[in-house]
């Protein structure tokens, strides 16, 4: 089965946002009120799997092993099965 997985990688709270905050001083001085921004990435991964199970089970491990650093970052996926 073909699945595709839509992976969201944030920092952990706590943890210095530089991106995120010179994003927000620019928002700030093109005059938006903004009180702060966050910066996260997405991955898209196509992968094969005998089942969604099976294909939660390698996502997860592909976070844990690749995708992100488990002391700064949090992460959570959805999968979609693809025809």
């Amino acid at each position: 089965m073909r699945f595709k997985a839509t992976v969201y990688v944030s920092l952990k709270r706590g943890y210095s946002d530089p991106e995120g905050e010179t994003t927000a001083r620019a928002l700030r001085g093109l005059g938006y009120s903004v009180s702060g921004v966050r910066v996260s990435k997405v991955y898209e991964v196509e992968l094969e799997a005998e089942s969604r199970e099976e294909a939660e089970r390698l996502v997860d491990e592909m976070c844990r092993r690749l995708l992100t650093n488990p002391t700064k970052d949090d992460y959570r996926f959805e999968i979609r099965e693809r025809g």
